[in-house]
């Protein structure tokens, strides 16, 4: 079981936390994703979470049930999320104390019926290799990714689907990598500094793939706040060195017509899916 994690809405004390578990017999994300997605409409509502990923015995879910019980002693029900496929281990977890939500059962049932065939107990986990090519071509991504991290080269980079170009500390590195492994994209990322300024132009290793640039902005606030946490009291996280640096890119990207967004509010999810939109980079 991996470690609990409490999340906690506007206004609930901790004494009202709500067991919750993710439970499944492949890796636990898929589980975690959709069950993460109905929760966060119960705002109010404090949540501590268990993801158990590899439940794939009965004898394990009798294990696991055992301890979902002893966390409902203090009259609070569990809630248990679940996409467990074999059906002796979801009967063994409908035994449990808990509110068991099926996020598969019913939905599999439907696709039996549509596509007139049973569907396989056979464990092909959604998260795992499956697609051999499309994996290799996720990891190309990834490595592709790290070589173009924050301007470090500029090999190959007429093969980038994307380049995504910030001030620093604006969220390039972590939605580059987001898009690489998710999407299988290819995607270099470049930050802008002091150096890149004195001209109106973009700067002279991304200027050739404009086409291909899409920017980041933050708030002068955020972005101090960031900086501050790499370099205390410096010029770098000053709030008026931060105002400075995200005027001069936000002009350079309206200048050069360069889609931005900005990271302040936004997951790495939401950006990437705004950047995938945007570039008309869809599957």
């Amino acid at each position: 079981m991996t470690a609990d994690r409490t999340t906690t809405g506007a206004g609930a004390p901790p004494a009202s936390q709500r067991a919750v578990y993710f439970v499944s017999d492949g890796t636990g994300i898929t589980a975690e994703t959709l069950g993460g997605a109905l929760l966060v409409n119960f705002p109010t509502v404090t949540f501590r979470r268990h993801t158990v990923p590899f439940v794939d015995t009965a004898d394990g879910a009798r294990d696991l049930v055992a301890a979902i019980d002893r966390s409902a002693a203090d009259g609070l029900g569990p809630i248990v999320f679940t996409t467990v496929r074999t059906a002796s281990v979801r009967e063994e977890l409908a035994r449990s104390r808990a509110v068991l939500i099926d996020l598969l059962g019913g939905h599999l049932v439907e696709l039996e019926r549509a596509l007139d065939t049973p569907s396989s107990d056979q464990l092909v986990p959604s998260h795992g290799v499956g697609d051999l090519e499309r994996y290799f071509a996720r990891m190309r991504a990834v490595e592709y990714a790290i070589e173009h991290d924050d301007g470090q080269s500029y090999r190959a980079l007429d093969l980038a689907d994307v380049v995504i170009i910030a001030p620093s500390r604006c969220g390039k590195t972590p939605t580059t990598m987001y898009l690489a492994l998710q999407h299988g994209l290819l995607v270099a990322n470049y930050p802008l500094t002091e150096d890149d300024f004195p001209s109106d132009d973009l700067p002279p290793a991304v200027a050739p793939y404009a086409a291909r640039c899409f920017g980041l902005t933050t708030t002068p606030l955020r972005l101090s706040q960031v900086r501050h946490e790499r370099r205390p009291h410096s010029q770098y996280a000053s709030l008026a060195q931060c105002r400075l640096e995200l005027r001069r890119a936000e002009d350079l990207y309206r200048r050069h017509r360069v889609p931005f967004l900005n990271s302040s509010t936004k997951s790495v999810e939401e950006m990437s899916a705004v950047i995938l939109q945007s570039m008309r980079l869809r599957d």
